[in-house]
């Protein structure tokens, strides 16, 4: 760096007082300027106040001029040109200095740049770690979607399945009920075959006893054709008899006494007549009587053939009746027991849903539990990387006071902003920073050219911009 001459003039005890020697100064800057992150610090509070012991005899402000001494204490040539000499010494180290801060500001950019790769590769992870992080959700939910429709279905499946049971208790008890009546009309079908049987075998007496009085009848008709013609012929040889014993009494009398005869033989015919009369009215209302009966007992047997028969036939109605119903209650309690059937299958393969339902659902759950336990597994190792990234947002983040101390009896003030701290997290800020500088105007290095500067320097993480404002023209080479 150069200087003007009109510095040279200062006193090399009085900067060493403020500053030290060259060496002092290169390793305190080479001390703020190796640190991890960029950290502006205070070269030494001693110094400090030495500097404003120094600059209490020069006037306030940034100006480099200074102070001519009195005429009294002018100093020769000699001295001026070992000053000169000590100066251009201090100015040499402070440019090798310079040189190797610039290295070390190279080194610094190339740092930063492979944190840039760091950061972005870190981003990325970050992005697909949150990707990751959010499946899971996406996957719960699903799997929360999956096991309301399932436990809708099972509870459906559980309504249907009391409500089959309810069913089958139902027809169970319509079973056994049809049962029951079908014993018991089978029981009167019996008790009606066997009086069927009874009345079948009363008929067949009835039958027989009509069939035997049938054939009394016709042989007693028969008889009484035979008495009719017995007596018929009775009767004529009778009167064959009475012809031929009137004939001949009629020769007889008709000598003695022909009127008498005739008369008696009258009389004897009309006695035979009579007789016969009496005897054949006699066989006739026997006959009729005994007729009477038989037809009284005929119709009797007839009233009851007709009645069992009736009976018989209201009999086999109700037969046919009841086993037709029978048919249909045995149709029905056969397609009850299907129904039976087919609901305990279908209860059967409900419970078969039920467990597959369950084991998905424990299945599910196992592998909810794995997504998070990764999540959790994710979420430390997010928290591990916060720690560190926070770690390195506090290490790169700090700021302060810089203060060179001039010898000359000035100092200027610098101010020094810090261009954001870009981190490449999401989560956090852009976090601006500020530090001031103050310099002296005994600081080698400075030339009276402008009157404001800005030195645009680029540290190890950040740009830095330092705007230097003095009433007296200067600025950094």
């Amino acid at each position: 760096m150069s200087f003007g001459s009109e510095h040279y003039l200062c006193s090399s005890s009085s900067y060493r007082k403020v500053f030290g020697d060259g060496s002092r100064l290169s390793a305190r800057l080479s001390g703020a300027g190796g640190a991890g992150g960029f950290r502006s610090q205070s070269l030494s509070r001693s110094n400090v106040a030495s500097s404003a012991a120094c600059s209490s005899a020069s006037s306030l402000g940034l100006g480099l001029a200074y102070r001519r001494p009195p005429a009294s204490e002018g100093l020769d040539l000699s001295q001026a040109a070992a000053r000169t000499n000590e100066y251009k010494i201090i100015r040499t180290n402070e440019k090798e200095q310079l040189q190797g801060l610039n290295d070390r500001f190279a080194v610094f950019i190339e740092k930063v740049h492979q944190l840039e790769t760091q950061n972005r590769a870190l981003e990325a992870e970050l992005a697909a770690l949150r990707q990751r992080h959010a499946e899971p959700s996406r996957v719960g939910e699903l799997f929360q979607r999956e096991l309301r429709d399932l436990r809708a279905q099972l509870e459906e499946a559980s309504s249907a399945r009391a409500q089959a049971l309810l069913e089958r208790d139902g027809l169970a008890e319509e079973v056994q009920r049809l049962r029951a009546r079908c014993e018991e009309e089978s029981r009167g079908r019996e008790g009606a075959e066997r009086a069927l049987k009874a009345q079948q075998r009363d008929v067949d007496g009835a039958t027989l006893a009509r069939l035997d009085l049938e054939k009394k009848v016709e042989s007693l008709l028969d008889e009484l054709a035979f008495v009719r013609q017995v007596h018929d012929e009775e009767v004529a040889e009778l009167l064959a008899t009475l012809q031929a014993s009137s004939q001949a009494a009629a020769e007889v009398d008709v000598a003695v006494a022909k009127p008498d005869l005739t008369s008696a033989l009258r009389e004897i015919r009309a006695q035979y007549e009579s007789l016969a009369a009496k005897n054949l009215q006699s066989a006739e209302e026997w006959y009729k009587s005994k007729f009477a009966n038989l037809n009284e007992q005929a119709a009797r047997s007839t009233e009851a053939i007709r009645a069992s028969r009736e009976e018989i036939h209201e009999y086999r109605r109700q037969l046919q009746a009841r086993t037709i119903e029978i048919e249909g209650l045995r149709g029905a309690n056969e397609s009850l027991e299907r129904q039976i059937l087919e609901l305990e299958e279908r209860i059967g393969q409900l419970e078969n849903d039920l467990r597959n339902t369950k084991s998905e659902m424990a299945r599910h759950l196992r592998e909810y539990q794995d997504l998070l336990n990764v999540k959790m597994a994710l979420d430390i190792e997010i928290a591990a990387y916060r720690k560190l990234l926070e770690g390195e947002e506090t290490r790169f983040s700090t700021s302060g006071n810089v203060f060179f101390h001039i010898s000359g009896g000035q100092k200027s003030k610098i101010k020094v902003s810090l261009g954001p701290l870009i981190l490449q997290r999401p989560w956090r800020r852009i976090l601006p920073c500020q530090f001031h500088l103050w310099i002296a105007p005994g600081l080698p290095g400075l030339w009276q050219h402008h009157s404001k500067v800005c030195l645009h320097l680029h540290m190890a993480f950040f740009p830095v911009s330092l705007c230097l404002e003095s009433p007296s023209p200067f600025f950094f080479s």
